[in-house]
């Protein structure tokens, strides 16, 4: 990592070491049936990679295109689906993959649209979590990281389309993101 405006907030040997624990723990939570998992595009899809390879059972995998957030730094509220699943859910156990829980808006919002597919329970499990930014109430039942409200890049996550392919989660100076 090169550029000044990025500080590093989590490495990533702690982010593979706490994914591997997370798909244990899903793996123990559902030992068998129907699990699918659904990886918010575009920056959880990191995460839903890794986060497969660390668990011991088959799952299931979708994607769902969802945003409520433009080319600024916050929510603009709005929330719109983009990419719909390719596959029922009726019946089945549903994990929701998602790179950050910021204000709740779009997960809250996701979570009405998916129980009305009649799966037979839906979670959340999220890489990041920013609970004091919540605007609306959402339950994650796996958290990787509990992180402060600063605005992160790295391992998926972007600002306007760039940093995704950071190894670490990083912190955006405003220097930055005031200059893109």
């Amino acid at each position: 990592m090169t550029d000044p405006t990025l500080r590093v907030l989590i490495p990533s040997e702690k982010i593979q070491a706490r994914i591997k624990e997370l798909g244990e723990q899903i793996s123990r939570d559902y030992p068998s049936g129907r699990l699918h998992m659904i990886a918010i595009l575009k920056g959880a899809a990191f995460f839903l990679a890794d986060l497969t390879r660390a668990m011991k059972r088959d799952v299931f995998i979708d994607f769902m295109g969802i945003s409520s957030y433009g080319k600024g730094k916050s929510s603009s509220g709005e929330v719109k689906v983009t990419k719909d699943l390719d596959i029922s859910l009726e019946g089945a156990e549903v994990l929701i993959v998602e790179d950050i829980v910021d204000s709740g808006i779009t997960l809250n919002y996701l979570m009405h649209v998916l129980d009305q597919r009649r799966p037979h329970s839906i979670r959340i499990a999220a890489l990041l979590d920013k609970p004091e930014r919540r605007l609306r109430p959402v339950h994650v039942s796996y958290v990787g990281f509990q992180i402060p409200d600063q605005f992160v890049v790295g391992y998926g996550l972007d600002f306007d389309e760039k940093y995704r392919n950071l190894d670490d989660i990083c912190v955006l100076e405003e220097a930055k993101a005031a200059a893109s």
